[in-house]
Parts: C-alpha cells; structure tokens; sequence
C-alpha cells in the first residue's frame, strides 16, 4: 500500500489498479465487444488437455500391443475411440484459435477506439504538458500490438486457464508415478516464474517506462522524414543527412536499451534452462530405476517420459502465464491510467444560455506554461464588448496568442479570472463554451473529408451542403469549386481516397474562413491565418471577412497593424503585458510603443521600390 502510494505520489498520471482490477477490466471489454468469449474460451479449455496428453496415452497402448502386455482388440478399440477424440479436440482447438484470434484483435480496436477519443477531448493544456505526453505514449504502447497492453492480457488469461488445465491432468498422470517428482517438477517452475516476474518488472522499469519519451521522439522524426510538407524543406536546404544522424543518434537509445534488456532475459533464460534440465534428470533417473526394479511397463514408462516432458512444460507455461499476466497487467496499468486521468474532458458546468449579446472580462489574468519559468501571460485586465472589433497586435511571442487561447478557454488561468456576462466561465460546460467561437487559426489543418464536411466539420448527414457552398463562395473559392468536377462532394487529401485533392495555401485560409462563416458564432476570431500574406492582401482578407460577419464580435491578431484601421480599439501586447489599448487614434496621438511599431513598418513600405503605391499601403495598415 505504501508503496503505490509513493509510486502516485512520484507519478501523478500513473495508477496501479491491481491484477483482479485489470483481469474484471479486461473480461468486461472483451464481453461489451461479443457474448461468444464466455462460450469459445471455456472450449478451449477443455481441448487443450486433450490436445498435448492424449498422444502419450496413444504411444503407451502402442508399445503395449507389440510387448504383448494387453489384447490387441481392447488396444485397438481404445486406440480408435482415443484417435477420434484427438481429431475432435484438434478441429474445435482450431476453430476456437481462428475465432479468438480476431475476436480480441476487435476488442483491442474498440479500447483503441476509446484512447483515441480520449486523446481528442482531453483539455489542449495537457496537450503541451510532456507528463501527460509520456503517459498518452505509454498507453499507445498498451494498445499498440498483439502481443503486449490490453490484447497480451486477453492472451494471457485464455493461456493460463489452458495451462490450469492441462497440469492439473499432467499432476494427475505424474502423481502416479511419483509424487515427490510431481512436486519437485513444481517446485523448480515456481522457482522459475519467481526469477522471470522478477526480470519482467526490472525490464518494465529500466528499460521500457524511460523508453516512453523515445517513442515520442521517434514517432516525431518518421513523421517528418515522410511528411509531404516537410519535403521541400528537406531537399532544398540538403537536410536529409542531418536528419538521418539525429535519427541514428536517436536509435542508439534504443539499441542502448535493447541490450540491457537482453542480458536481462539471456541470465533468465540460461537459469530457466538449467532447472528444466534438473527436471528432466530427475525424471528420467526415477523412470529408468522403476523399469530396471520391475515397478512399471515400458508403456508406462513411455507415457510417463513424454507425459512429464509435457507436465514440466505446462507448468513451466503456467505460471509463465502469470507472470506474462503481471507484465501485461502493469501495461493496462499505463492505458487505465491515461483513460482515467483527468483530462477535463468531462468537467460538467452549465450550458452557456443564448443571449443577444455576450461580454467577455479578463481580470488580472495571468498564466504560465507548464514548466515554463517565465509567465506568457501578465496581469491582463480588458474587456472585450459585443459587437466590438478588437485589433489584438504585437510582436511575436508578446502573449497574443496565449491571449486567444486563454478567451477560447483552450487554457485556463494560473491566476485571475475569466468571466462571461460578469460569470467565471469555469462554471459553463466547456463543449457549450467553445460553441460561442467561431476560430481561424493561422495553421490550417485539412482533414481526409469531403469539401462540404470540411467546410461544417459535421457529419454527413448533418451538413447542410448548399450553405457550406456558399460559405465558400463568400470566403472566395466559386473558381476553385468551378474547376472541381464534384464540386463540394469532393475528397479532400489523397490519404484515404486517390482521387482527393489538395489544396494551395491560400486556398487553406479561403477554407478556413468558410469553416468559421459556417459555424456562424456570435464570435469570430482570426488568429493571424494569413501570416503568410502580403500586408496589402491580409488588409482585404480582415476587411471583406469582416463585411460578412456582420454585427457580430470579432478578434483580429497578427503582429502588422493591417487590421487596425476597421476596428474599434486596439491591444497593444509586449512581453506578455497589455502595454497599450484604445482607438487606432489615440494610440498613434500617444506616441507610444503602438505609434513605435506603426511608424517601423509603415517606413519599412515607403522604403521598399517593390511597393508602387506606399501611401496606400500604410492607409491599408493604418
């Protein structure tokens, strides 16, 4: 008890919920995905002892026929009746290995399926945190492969009921022939299982926990050395060798750790070695004394030999099995702890009521990044009116999109409060919350959808595909939709169908304006989605977006000033501070950090030979 009290105590995100906790768990999932578990197993349980004994007994009647030690016809007619049973027990033995073989491979999917939502509606927070990353990694891992996690329990319980099974008739054989034997046999398989339990938990913690940030790495650099959009970066800048040793740097870990846990399991399996030989010397010296004494038949001691051959190794196998359940139990351990953690995915509150108007006041609001030393955001108190057009600007890393994040509610503050028409916005239910926005982030991400479902990010039957098309047609796309032979049926990436498209990168950001005009929130954020434009084309993007939002509240951040001029007032970040804020006027009037910044890059235009027309230019920024 003490112990996995300090173990929580050392690991906030890791539970130990013990074996029977994870046993019910498992048979529960496994009996959610299909009732035939309860029947299939227990039928190859009662195979299995059929399946390894039975041969032995065969080969006894055999020698027994040709020393004449009992009637050929009794010999023959048992021989048949036992042959008969042997093609039975193989044919349901196989039946029942095809059927369970799928079966949990399914229920594996349905448990992943349940990582995958959790991983998706987990407060984005924890998304930056690495202590959540490592325990996401880790219980990836659990549900990763067939062998390990979730689905190595689900084997490992069916083999050690198998295992239950047939020593009990092994012991049953043994035991009359010997039962010191027997029980020495034992004796050295626990002695066994003991050393290999041991090797797996110092294995669990040496070398596969510490390996949860490597696989994270990993994963990191075989995306990106396949990643379409790091292609070009890759070849033009020559990268692909300085990729290629950070990634053999990277391996070294690995192998690093790979070797330690092979001298591990050498040692282990040379000790197991060893006492199976014990174990056979002790048979064959117990067997060849009865023979020479007269005690047994050499039927009988061929069913011995061969039947003590089969006890060592079921024994052996069982209580391997329990210890493999172990190993697999501290890996649903790793997946029951990320599922069960709280991600605040569930955090309840009340629905956010719809009003005419929503007023959102940030009081000395202040939040740090997760193990970061320096706060992103600093004592901010503004308030942002309906109907208001707030321009948000500043260099980067002055706190403008920890700003958003925090209004989205995608953070939440270290210090301060958020409120809704005078309500802390704790107390709403977030999923209700993130309804009032409608976002534009300066990333956009396409999805493996059609172009309608990508627009209303619904399902199918849920979207409402003439207005998706007119969102598009309003955010710019009608010659993009006219060139596509589906139109908005079309798929979009290649990933899951050939015959998707893809899309420009100024078409990305025509389509993300169409996701936030479909969404139609009472606010509109733009989190500088067109960093990559020129100011005089990012100008007209805010202008015309801001035409057809109409009255609604709107958030415009970017770090030039080319939205400044339309909105009614002005936030002026540096280093996680709102050093300025009032009127695009008042704050040139000023003459402060905010009339600093204008005149920069207003001067950067008229210098520049490329720009025709400079005055305009800075009236667009202005």
């Amino acid at each position: 008890m003490k112990k996995r009290e300090k173990e929580k105590d050392k690991n906030p995100f890791h539970k130990q919920y013990g074996i029977m906790s994870n046993i019910m768990y498992i048979l529960r999932s496994m009996n959610t995905y299909s009732k035939k578990f309860a029947v299939l197993i227990p039928l190859g349980v009662v195979c299995a002892p059929f399946m390894y004994y039975l041969w032995s007994f065969i080969s006894k009647f055999v020698i027994d026929i040709i020393t004449g030690e009992n009637s050929t016809e009794r010999l023959l007619f048992i021989m048949i009746i036992f042959t008969v049973i042997q093609i039975v027990s193989t044919v349901l033995n196989t039946y029942v290995g095809n059927r369970l073989w799928w079966m949990y491979i399914a229920t594996r999917f349905m448990l992943l399926g349940d990582f995958n939502r959790k991983s998706m509606t987990i407060n984005f927070d924890h998304l930056e945190n690495p202590d959540v990353m490592d325990c996401n990694q880790k219980a990836a891992n659990a549900a990763g492969s067939n062998d390990s996690g979730v689905e190595g329990m689900m084997h490992a319980i069916e083999n050690m009921l198998k295992s239950i099974a047939t020593v009990t008739v092994g012991l049953l054989i043994i035991g009359t022939m010997n039962v010191f034997v027997a029980l020495l046999m034992i004796a050295l398989a626990a002695v066994n299982f003991v050393i290999k339990n041991y090797c797996n938990k110092r294995c669990k913690k040496q070398v596969w926990d510490p390996l949860a940030t490597w696989w994270r790495k990993s994963n990191y650099m075989s995306r990106t050395s396949t990643d379409f959009s790091c292609a070009k970066d890759i070849r033009m800048f020559g990268i692909a060798g300085l990729l290629s040793d950070k990634y053999r740097e990277l391996n070294r870990i690995r192998l690093d750790a790979q070797k330690t846990n092979e001298k591990i399991w050498f040692a282990a399996s040379l000790f197991a070695d060893v006492l199976w030989l014990i174990s056979q010397a002790a048979v064959y010296a117990w067997l060849i004394y009865s023979v020479v004494m007269g005690g047994i038949t050499i039927g009988n001691f061929s069913l011995y030999l061969s039947s003590s051959a089969t006890f060592f190794t079921h024994i052996s196998n069982l209580l391997d099995s329990v210890s493999n359940l172990f190993a697999r139990n501290r890996e649903v351990d790793d997946f029951r702890s990320f599922l069960d953690f709280d991600g605040g995915e569930k955090d309840g509150g009340k629905p956010v009521s719809s009003l005419d108007s929503y007023e959102f006041t940030f009081k000395n609001v202040s939040f740090k990044y997760p193990k970061a030393e320096k706060y992103a955001l600093k004592d901010l108190n503004l308030t942002l009116k309906a109907g208001q057009r707030l321009a948000v600007v500043g260099l980067n890393g002055a706190g403008k999109s920890t700003f958003i994040k925090l209004l989205l509610r995608l953070y939440e503050p270290c210090e301060g409060e958020i409120l809704l028409n005078g309500v802390n916005v704790k107390e709403y239910d977030r999923q209700s919350y993130y309804s009032l926005f409608s976002p534009v982030f300066q990333k956009v991400e396409l999805f493996a959808f059609p172009l309608a479902e990508n627009v209303s990010m619904k399902s199918p039957e849920d979207t409402d595909r003439e207005f998706a098309k007119q969102c598009l047609v309003d955010a710019g796309m009608e010659e993009k939709l006219g060139e596509l032979e589906n139109g908005v049926d079309t798929e979009i990436l290649k990933i899951i169908y050939d015959d998707g498209v893809d899309l420009s990168g100024g078409e990305k950001q025509k389509l993300a304006l169409a996701r936030a005009l479909y969404k139609n929130a009472p606010v509109a954020v733009l989190d500088e989605p067109t960093a990559a434009l020129d100011a005089l084309a990012e100008s007209k993007l805010y202008e015309d977006f801001d035409k057809l939002i109409g009255g609604k509240t709107a958030v415009y951040i970017s770090h030039r000033l080319s939205s400044t001029g339309f909105c009614d007032n002005v936030a002026m970040f540096k280093d996680g501070r709102l050093c300025e804020y009032g009127t695009h006027k008042s704050l040139l009037e000023k003459g402060g950090e905010y009339a600093e910044m204008f005149r920069i890059q207003a001067q950067y235009y008229i210098e520049n030979p490329e720009i025709e027309n400079p005055e305009s230019e800075v009236t667009a920024n202005a």
